[in-house]
């Protein structure tokens, strides 16, 4: 697909998904720790522009108020809010939709005008050799279409444009089972020359060996996790870290987010509506790393590492490695649930052909996998991107974690072995699942 395509498409993906929030919304925050829908809007078209037109092709901005108000949002430290990472300053009020969108087209218009020009400047420019600065734009456009879903997801079902077609999965996957998965090595990262784009976390490769671990085929469900919380095992402060307690009790938990009881009876919040928790219970569990890790220790168990995740996801019991869990051929619908295919999760387990070499379920699609690995640089780290050197870098500070695999939000494009997201361990806003891993016997 050519870039002029691959913009376009993304381009109209994004305005579909702007679409599902009712324009008086706009300025709405559902999310205390992230910017209103306004700002996204203005950060897309803003971010594409400080790095092809004004970062490589050196153009003259027709709005530099713009350009910097929507130039990098914010991610606040979840227990002390006030702590930042660098950004513009957040204006007392910001503009008016329809200027922002006008600001966006003339913004998309000098990108498409501009794609040819883009690879004049290769020998002088490392964003231009291979058109990576175009590739970035494209991807930075798809990883805040799901930020945008999940902040959607908190908001009030009235400001909410519900579109024609939600339709749910239910049924029961596979019985879970341990996996045994023998040690090895794994590969992370990549070598910079492999890809003709990664974030720089991503780079340069590294190589680990693993020991054996028996893993969970599949990960923890909604009816799983629900035996935990009616336990009063969530309730329970012997199975959360101190900190993670504290914030469960900040925020006034006592389950996870989205689900409510009514009458004797869990419901479950989608993103458009409720339905009954038996509808989802073979969905997984979406959670925060700490509700996460007290399931695990409740279960005696805990998560996997980064390395542990590449090894059950890519290894082989050959001793190689493959390009994904299921083999060679990119990434299709019958692999997982990923791409945008549906609004929702699917019962976990409900693409076998997706199965890793040691037959481990959905380590791609229906949902981000936490580990329990910091986020933190490869050796050899190179903060090489121009202009946003702490793109990685601000979030290399001890309280973000390694994220592996995909939601159903995400987008083929960003399904690699090398991709790497990352969170607190304390925010449960994402479409995130988790699985668990114990000793090798």
């Amino acid at each position: 697909m050519s870039f002029r395509d691959r913009f376009t498409t993304a381009w109209r993906r994004t305005d579909m998904l702007f679409g599902l929030v009712a324009r008086d919304a706009m300025q709405s925050r559902p999310i205390a720790l992230r910017h209103p829908f306004i700002f996204y809007v203005g950060h897309l078209p803003a971010f594409a522009w400080n790095h092809i037109c004004r970062g490589v092709l050196q153009r003259p901005s027709f709005d530099p108020r713009f350009d910097d108000m929507f130039d990098r949002g914010i991610d606040p430290d979840v227990d002390d809010p006030s702590r930042c990472h660098a950004h513009p300053e957040v204006p007392e009020r910001w503009p008016a939709l329809d200027d922002v969108i006008a600001y966006r087209d003339r913004v998309r218009g000098a990108i498409v005008d501009s794609l040819d020009e883009i690879a004049t400047h290769a020998a002088t420019n490392l964003m231009a050799r291979h058109n990576r600065v175009l590739s970035m734009a494209i991807e930075h456009e798809l990883m805040h279409q799901e930020t945008l879903l999940y902040i959607v997801q908190q908001l009030a079902s009235a400001q909410k444009i519900r579109p024609p077609g939600v339709v749910y999965t239910t049924g029961a996957g596979p019985r879970p089972r341990s996996v045994v998965v023998d040690g090895g090595k794994a590969t992370l990262g990549a070598s910079f020359g492999d890809l003709e784009f990664g974030w720089d976390n991503e780079f340069p490769w590294t190589r680990v060996e693993v020991p054996a671990f028996v893993i969970d085929s599949t990960p923890v469900t909604n009816e799983q996790f629900r035996y935990f919380v009616d336990s009063g095992a969530y309730d329970q402060p012997a199975f959360w870290s101190e900190a993670d307690w504290a914030w469960k009790t900040r925020m006034g938990l006592s389950a996870p987010l989205g689900w409510t009881r009514q009458d004797g009876a869990w419901l479950y919040r989608t993103l458009f509506d409720v339905i009954p928790q038996s509808d989802a219970g073979a969905w997984p569990v979406y959670v925060s790393l700490a509700e996460a890790q007290a399931y695990a220790r409740w279960s005696g168990a805990r998560l996997p590492t980064e390395a542990e995740f590449h090894r059950a996801a890519y290894g082989d019991p050959s001793g190689d490695e493959r390009a994904f869990p299921w083999g060679d051929d990119p990434p299709t619908s019958r692999h997982g649930n990923f791409d945008f295919t549906r609004w929702s999760p699917d019962p976990v387990g409900s693409h076998p052909d997706g199965a890793s070499a040691w037959g481990v379920h959905e380590l791609v699609g229906n949902g981000w996998e936490w580990t329990e690995t910091l986020f933190e640089p490869f050796p050899g780290f190179n903060t090489y991107i121009p202009g946003y050197p702490g793109y990685s870098a601000d979030f290399f500070d001890g309280k973000h974690y390694v994220l592996k695999g995909a939601s159903w939000a995400t987008a083929s494009d960003l399904i690699r072995p090398s991709f790497r997201n990352w969170y607190q361990a304390r925010y449960p806003y994402v479409f995130a699942k988790f699985r668990c891993v114990r000793p090798a016997i």
